[in-house]
């Protein structure tokens, strides 16, 4: 396995992962008060977003050339890191 097949697969792994950590904090919503249903529904609504832009970008990463492939996994860093800071985020708010 090449080094670029072993990253998209960390990567897919990875927005699997947080599409159950999504779903247990919708779950969690279920329970609040409507207050924090607001604010929860705003939070996630943002996450469905990066978590759809992380994998728009993990299919870009499956498709780039060798010439091109520096350049997407830059930019799919920075969409991974932004969408870790919002799950971490999520997670303490609504623990």
């Amino acid at each position: 396995m090449d080094i670029q097949e072993a990253y998209k697969q960390k990567k897919s792994a990875q927005l699997k992962e947080w599409g159950a950590q999504l779903k247990l904090l919708e779950a969690k919503a279920e329970n609040a008060g409507a207050d924090l249903k607001v604010q929860h529904a705003e939070m996630m609504q943002s996450l469905r977003l990066k978590q759809r832009t992380a994998s728009e970008k993990l299919k870009e990463m499956g498709t780039a050339s060798a010439e091109a492939w520096d350049d997407v996994k830059v930019t799919a860093d920075k969409v991974w890191d932004d969408l870790k800071s919002g799950m971490a985020d999520a997670h303490a708010k609504f623990k």
